[in-house]
């Protein structure tokens, strides 16, 4: 089994869910009381939220590529940037590192094409739904990505830097992510990504009425599948 190395702490709330899907993922697979070979380097989240609200991504990506480094020298041989906004960097973690990177934005789009969907909405920050570093990566898995309206988009990335990275739910909230996941139905989303780790801890799918594609559970599985392969 590969040790997995997870840059995490962006947020360590969604960090939970990794370690979490991965080790139960290993104890299926292996079955008695196996757990993942894994590392976890968490950084603090106040650092680089102000460097990217500063678009200051040369320093996030030197600080997270670092991390890395570290990651594998202390034997991990895979890495998985736990986050999607902070995916803007993976590729900067993948030429420091000699280790495989594993792109939260592939896991999620061979979910998406195994499941045969050829449009689907995206929810996450306004960096990862208006910038072409993730929804261009999706697209290349061969299927259409539809995002909220303005004003939608603005409410989902406040959601998440005022409430969910601090570890705040409110039913308001769910209640406004279920309404605008149902406006992408109606635009023909046959399911819709929830490309931000956070937002798995606010909605399921019992809350709307497609399918949805939680990002950190599909990159935790990825990691795990891929170093139970040898």
């Amino acid at each position: 089994m590969r040790a997995i190395g997870l840059i995490g702490g962006l947020s360590w709330e969604s960090t939970v869910i990794y370690y979490q899907i991965i080790n139960q993922r290993v104890r299926e697979r292996l079955g008695g009381s196996h757990s993942a070979d894994s590392l976890i380097w968490s950084v603090d989240y106040t650092t680089v939220e102000d460097l990217i609200f500063a678009d200051r991504w040369d320093e996030v990506s030197a600080l997270l590529a670092d991390a890395g480094r570290k990651l594998q020298s202390l034997g991990a041989g895979v890495l998985l940037v736990c986050s999607n906004t902070f995916s803007r960097v993976s590729d900067d973690v993948a030429r420091a590192a000699s280790v495989p990177v594993l792109h939260i934005a592939d896991a999620v789009g061979a979910a998406v094409r195994d499941r045969g969907m050829r449009r689907v909405g995206l929810l996450g920050t306004r960096f990862t739904m208006e910038q072409p570093f993730y929804r261009d990566r999706l697209a290349a898995h061969g299927f259409d990505v539809l995002v909220p309206g303005r004003e939608q988009r603005e409410l989902v990335h406040r959601v998440i830097f005022d409430e969910l990275v601090r570890g705040v739910l409110r039913e308001s909230s769910r209640d406004a992510f279920a309404r605008i996941i149902a406006g992408l139905a109606a635009r023909g989303a046959e399911g819709v990504i929830l490309g931000c780790t956070e937002i798995e801890l606010l909605i399921s799918e019992k809350d709307t009425p497609v399918p949805l594609l939680p990002s950190a559970r599909l990159h935790a599985e990825a990691a795990a599948g891929f170093a139970l392969s040898g």
